[in-house]
């Protein structure tokens, strides 16, 4: 189901030119200009400090992780911390590769929005006097869309609070990446390729480390 929901989304986004009509509007809504570029909660706030704080509390999580390894009471989490700890960091990982793969623009690079660039589609080829584009998929939404893999440790941990973790995740996402197009980094469908890559990623990996692996009982005795 989010495989099929994706794929007809960036149907919509991008074949139907869909990104142009939201981007258009905000673009109108800021006088023209990306005035909130430099704004102090998009660029300070949420963009720099939110960034920062996502690399916080992975650091936070290799401590915990850490600790339960040398904790005799705490060593039935420590495949669950390694997993979330391996699905946020590869899915940030995979997200930056694409960028430097995909090689499209942001909005504010583009002439209809002020900058000095025509629109190269995903398939399209690009002149290489225009250099490379390292826009898609959104690099910064997807620091926060990496801990919807706190689905798949909750639902092997605390299956009850799973919800719980994707909306977490989902969260984090919607605010770094809704920011970002107020800025005028990216377009929705940017947003959308990243949180499908990192559900991917977290679900894969789900599958390697601990599907069909029974929690510890004293896992499995706890709501």
């Amino acid at each position: 189901m989010p495989v099929a929901a994706w794929v007809a989304l960036t149907a919509v986004l991008m074949g139907l030119h869909w990104d142009f009509w939201l981007a258009d509007r905000v673009y109108a809504m800021e006088g023209h200009a990306w005035t909130l570029q430099s704004g102090y909660l998009t660029q300070d706030l949420i963009h720099a400090a939110g960034r920062q704080a996502s690399k916080d509390a992975w650091f936070v999580l290799l401590l915990i992780a850490i600790g339960s390894a040398l904790v005799p009471a705490g060593r039935q989490w420590f495949r669950p911390l390694t997993y979330l700890l391996v699905a946020t960091l590869l899915s940030t990982a995979v997200v930056g590769a694409l960028k430097r793969w995909t090689n499209m623009d942001c909005p504010w690079d583009l002439l209809r929005y002020g900058g000095h660039h025509l629109y190269y589609g995903l398939f399209t080829a690009r002149p290489a006097a225009l250099g490379h584009g390292q826009c898609f998929p959104a690099g910064h939404a997807g620091a926060g869309y990496a801990w919807i893999a706190l689905y798949f440790f909750f639902a092997a941990t605390r299956p009850r609070w799973r919800g719980w973790g994707l909306g977490l995740g989902l969260a984090v996402g919607l605010v770094f990446g809704i920011a970002q197009q107020l800025r005028g980094a990216h377009f929705l469908s940017h947003d959308l390729w990243s949180l499908m890559t990192c559900w991917l990623v977290a679900l894969a990996l789900y599958r390697l480390m601990l599907w069909n692996r029974p929690a510890p009982a004293i896992l499995r005795s706890r709501p």
